[in-house]
């Protein structure tokens, strides 16, 4: 199984960095992972703008010769993991930007006339590893569950991966956090996840 992880947080200070190290750890030391590559989007300078104009038409993004190495990566990849904090109910615009760019029309899914696209990412899987300051149950009873259903449904399975697991962890910023025991159920689920 080959991993891709997709980090979006500015600063390698902070607690979705420690998760990321566990996303890593976790998987070097699982025997069905054989390879792992991450893309940290701040790092790589990743612009998430979106520009249309007479040169550059939505129709054609999935073919934009700058995101290239971006589409291979998520071609390469048989489990796609995200490793962001949630910032207003929601993940960072760096990432929506990425989503935005990368899950176009003829690279992700494609129109069939019917009620819902076909997916071309069929086969895959993916991880959402997020952080957030308040309670863990906050966007459950306060906002619909809106951060898993955009995940989920809005954008993996429109895409065709059906396979989504979560990891949403609240109260991240109180020393009562629990940070030591979440940090090693990330590692535990990448040290042994076998699909």
């Amino acid at each position: 199984m080959k991993v891709l992880v997709i980090y979006t947080h500015p600063n390698h200070q902070s607690l979705s960095y420690a998760f990321l190290q566990k996303v890593i750890q976790g998987s070097k030391d699982n025997s069905h992972i054989t390879e792992v590559d991450v893309l940290d989007l701040y790092a790589e300078g990743f612009d998430p703008v979106l520009v249309f104009n007479e040169n550059k038409r939505r129709r054609d993004m999935h073919a934009d010769p700058a995101l290239a190495k971006y589409r291979e990566q998520l071609l390469w990849a048989d489990k796609i993991v995200f490793v962001y904090p949630i910032w207003w109910g929601r993940p960072p615009a760096m990432l929506m930007g990425y989503i935005d760019k990368m899950f176009a029309s003829g690279f992700a899914y494609k129109e069939t006339g019917g009620l819902l696209p076909e997916g071309l990412l069929k086969g895959k899987s993916a991880v959402c590893v997020s952080t957030m300051q308040g309670p863990a149950l906050y966007p459950l009873f306060w906002l619909n569950n809106a951060h898993k259903v955009l995940m989920r449904k809005a954008l993996l399975q429109y895409v065709g991966i059906r396979k989504v697991t979560f990891f949403e962890f609240g109260s991240m910023e109180s020393p009562k956090g629990k940070h030591e025991m979440k940090l090693n159920k990330v590692y535990r689920y990448f040290s042994t996840v076998a699909r």
